[in-house]
């Protein structure tokens, strides 16, 4: 429910804060006082397009903002789908601002968002019901969710659901499968051209890195000559050798043994370094030991293979492993394609079978709705003849929807249109809800509806605008007490002019326009017991205000607390 509503320099209104409670409030005061205002700056806040007018004059700046508390885990869940999560207090913030120039900016928990944002999450967080209204109920592809609500198909809809979905996989596999016999046969030739191509190239995991260093090594065939030849000469290669000083070294310490103090390790150091040059000049001997008698040939054999490892490697993959890999899955695709006639043929009959119980969990869904439409548009039209619009025909629709064909298709949930339609002069055909015209029918048929499907609706705050349009003080006493019994379910907030409904709230705030400075500024207050007496008598009573009318007010405002 919305518990603060925060404006700033829209229209009339300088500053005003309100803390709204649970239960039913209503707003009254003088015409032109702000009431209007109120609603426009909650529509702003809900994402109404934004206008420069509404900025108070000589303002810069106008501001919206609302504090949601106490929000439902099944909203909550809708506005999850949109990204949208209350903040560690369990609350959500909404903030309009809009500039002197027209442009406007939205915020959602402190953070910029698309004005869009706002619109979407709002029918979720105010239904706001009066002459234009365009709230969650008035909108057809909604009246579906408040029939299930109402009705309670959610087990069925979720059997449904896990059908569809395995329909609609069995349908993308089927399509997928089913091509003309020409673009079959090019994809089967297509395929067994890349196989073979692949296949006769005899392609090996690493080959090409063998290749690349064995390229490398013919390229600098003189240069490791060279410097190999150079490097057995310095090790092992003549008498002035490393090998050979070293040798003569070794000779010249055995002399020193038993004379110099760690001869014999020094002599075993030499020795081990000995050994280890003539193991590098071997290493070095078979590292460059060449097997290949013809260089020039066999580069142009590793340029020409690896030529043809490129090609591969441009057409099908970025590696051999891959080009292999993607090999398999050729050959893979070419076993579905050759066996597609009784893929095709075994999904066909997959889909009918499919398709059957897609239809029987849907005609169980239908049956439910058809049922319960029935007993919903008895209630509501019920309701509507305790508001005084006895000739007022209300019927919840339910038909199939069809394609093309004229057949009966499916649609995520299930296989039926819902939709609210109404009648409200004897002889007139039945109309959809968002084409009634009249805004205090509109209002009292919103207040029907939203009586029956204050459960099933899940909004937690509902505003009617000037609600008692048209209407006679009998029919405002029972506009009164059907919006006090809503109030029970959810928080109900009223705009009215009736002393009748405003006598059966629990919170009576009045909008107060003064003038202060020279300037026209309104502010609300919350009326006690003696001031709602006050303020009713005004409404009933007029410019002259009698003890008489005083003592009336007392005693509806009694009456409508007993």
């Amino acid at each position: 429910m919305i518990t603060e509503l925060h404006i700033e320099n829209i229209a009339v209104i300088k500053k005003l804060t309100v803390e709204f409670k649970k239960g039913f409030s209503v707003l009254t005061g003088e015409t032109g006082a702000g009431k209007s205002i109120i609603i426009d700056s909650v529509n702003l806040l809900l994402g109404a397009r934004s206008a420069k007018e509404l900025v108070r004059s000589g303002e810069q700046t106008a501001l919206v903002s609302a504090c949601f508390s106490d929000i439902p885990e099944n909203i909550l869940t809708e506005l999850a789908g949109y990204g949208v999560f209350p903040e560690e207090d369990g609350n959500i913030y909404l903030q309009r601002t809009v500039s002197a120039e027209g442009k406007a900016s939205a915020k959602l928990n402190g953070r910029s968002v698309p004005a869009s944002l706002l619109k979407d999450i709002g029918i979720y967080l105010i239904n706001i019901h009066g002459q234009h209204d365009s709230g969650k109920l008035i909108s057809p592809e909604n009246h579906i969710d408040f029939l299930d609500g109402y009705t309670g198909t959610g087990p069925l809809l979720n059997d449904y659901s896990v059908k569809y979905g395995e329909l609609l996989e069995i349908r993308k596999k089927l399509r997928q499968n089913t091509k003309s016999e020409n673009e079959l046969q090019e994809r089967i030739e297509i395929l067994n051209h890349k196989i073979s191509e692949i296949e006769s190239a005899k392609l090996k995991n690493g080959e090409e890195n063998v290749l690349l260093l064995k390229r490398e090594k013919i390229k600098n065939l003189e240069k490791i000559s060279r410097y190999s030849t150079q490097i057995e000469k310095n090790l092992v290669g003549n008498e002035n050798s490393a090998c050979e000083l070293i040798a003569q070294a070794k000779e010249a310490v055995s002399h020193l043994n038993g004379t110099l103090e760690g001869a014999e390790k020094i002599y075993e150091r030499l020795d081990f370094c000995l050994l280890e040059l003539k193991d590098i000049a071997e290493s070095t001997a078979l590292i460059t030991d060449w097997d290949v008698t013809d260089p020039e040939s066999e580069l142009d054999r590793i340029e020409t293979r690896l030529d043809v490892i490129e090609r591969l490697k441009k057409k099908y993959a970025p590696s051999i492993s891959e080009i292999l890999e993607s090999k398999e899955n050729a050959k893979k695709e070419l076993a579905l394609l050759n066996n597609n006639g009784q893929i095709v043929e075994k999904l066909k009959k997959e889909l009918i079978a499919k398709a059957k119980e897609t239809y029987a969990a849907a005609d169980k869904i239908t049956e439910l709705r058809k049922n319960a439409a029935k007993k919903l548009s008895s209630e509501i039209s019920k309701q509507l003849r305790y508001l005084d619009l006895e000739k007022v025909v209300f019927e919840v629709s339910v038909s199939d929807i069809k394609g093309e064909d004229g057949k009966k298709r499916f649609s995520p949930k299930g296989c039926d249109n819902v939709e609210f339609l109404i009648s409200t002069n004897p002889g007139e055909p039945l109309k959809p809800l968002s084409k009634v015209a009249s805004g205090g029918e509109l209002s009292r048929i919103m207040l029907s509806l939203k009586s029956v499907l204050a459960d099933s609706d899940g909004v937690q705050t509902v505003i009617f605008d000037e609600i008692d349009t048209g209407v006679s003080g009998k029919t405002s006493q029972k506009i009164g007490i059907r919006l006090s019994d809503l109030s029970k379910s959810v928080q109900v907030i009223c705009i009215t002019h009736s002393a009748q409904i405003a006598a059966y709230a629990d919170t009576h705030y009045k909008i107060i326009k003064t003038e202060k400075e020279g300037r026209s500024e309104t502010y609300i207050k919350d009326l006690n017991r003696d001031e709602r007496i006050k303020e009713l008598s005004r409404i009933m009573g007029g410019i002259n205000i009698t003890d008489t009318v005083m003592k009336s007010a007392s005693e509806i405002l009694t009456a409508a607390g007993k």
